[in-house]
């Protein structure tokens, strides 16, 4: 089970048969590890709709035929109308897929689409539970998946528009996955972090974690 992460908030999952991508903010992105022409994926998550996180969807959905997972309201006014094909789900609810399944959780955010909750995701793959927290705000629901056993937990740290470093920790103290991974910084002058002193907070604190360069793949 490997898992690249391609900037900003994209990582690819593959377990050797499936390829899920989150957030394919790519072209746009002058940090990206990749451009959309060179991306494989069988699914594409969407946290919400604003156009750091929609990104290369369509584009990517287009030519691989990948299936999108995201809010309903997001599903049917963004992607529905341009004939790609969606996996429609709402929050606290679990999409089975061929290589396991993604549950939609809550994400303090705003959505880019009038009426649609933006979202993270819980997603089980190659024996390994997986959490893309999407662009949120530190929430109380987070404590809840300390019972998940999560053994990745990705997370933004850039402030401004999402959690910032000392709330991302407060995170990890009520989440306690296996290993952090920051994620949502640098990308624009307004985020911009220290991601190594977010991981030196977060062994400090008793936890694993792991700052990835964009294109680097860590193997779960």
């Amino acid at each position: 089970m490997n898992l690249t992460f391609l900037g900003h908030a994209c990582f690819l999952l593959d377990d050797g048969s499936c390829r899920l991508l989150t957030d394919p903010y790519l072209s746009e992105n002058p940090l990206a590890a990749a451009k959309p022409d060179d991306v494989a994926a069988d699914y594409i998550c969407v946290t919400h709709g604003h156009g750091d996180h929609i990104g290369d969807t369509e584009q990517i959905a287009r030519r691989t035929g990948a299936k999108i997972c995201c809010p309903v309201e997001l599903g049917s006014a963004v992607f529905a109308p341009q004939g790609l094909k969606t996996i429609p789900a709402n929050l606290g609810g679990t999409c089975k897929l061929p290589f396991g399944s993604v549950k939609l959780v809550p994400a303090l955010h705003g959505s880019g689409v009038s009426g649609c909750l933006s979202c993270g995701f819980l997603i089980q793959m190659g024996g390994k539970k997986i959490y893309h927290a999407g662009d949120t705000a530190l929430i109380s629901d987070m404590a809840l998946l300390a019972d998940e056993e999560i053994d990745v937990a990705l997370l933004p740290i850039g402030d401004v528009y999402t959690m910032g470093p000392a709330d991302a920790l407060r995170a990890v103290k009520m989440i306690r996955p296996k290993l952090v991974i920051p994620m949502h910084y640098n990308t624009f002058p307004l985020i911009v972090q220290d991601p190594h002193a977010f991981a030196e907070s977060v062994t400090a604190a008793g936890f694993s974690a792991a700052v990835l360069e964009p294109g680097q793949t860590l193997s779960l």
